[in-house]
């Protein structure tokens, strides 16, 4: 997939919104329409969501145009009733955020092979 950058999985956490800009900086510079991130590389505060960190990386990747996906298993992260959960339930259901097993299945839902909100 040439336009997707892949974040590195190894590296420090990212958290903060210059991390977010710092990857659309990165896909731009790509030509890249979305962003890949493994779920080890975000800080642990994006999965809670009262403290604000998710939802101001997604705001930056609405923002932009460009698609973020986080990949990984964020499973265990998610109980079923939790916010969380809720929340990747309704970004699997739109255009801009996706949480994904892996790159396969990116790949697959980017081709329009897969339409599933399964949360991940």
């Amino acid at each position: 997939m040439p336009d997707l950058y892949v974040c590195d999985p190894h590296g420090e956490p990212l958290r903060e919104a210059r991390d977010a800009l710092d990857l659309i900086g990165e896909a731009w510079g790509r030509q890249a329409t979305w962003v890949a991130v493994p779920v080890e590389r975000l800080h642990a505060d994006f999965f809670v969501l009262r403290s604000g960190v998710a939802g101001e990386f997604a705001q930056k990747f609405v923002n932009y145009r460009i698609g973020l996906a986080v990949v990984g298993d964020v499973s265990r992260l998610a109980p079923p009733g939790s916010a969380l959960e809720a929340w990747v339930t309704e970004s699997n259901r739109g255009e801009h955020i996706w949480f994904v097993r892996d790159l396969e299945e990116l790949a697959e839902r980017r081709s329009g092979r897969d339409h599933s909100a399964d949360p991940r």
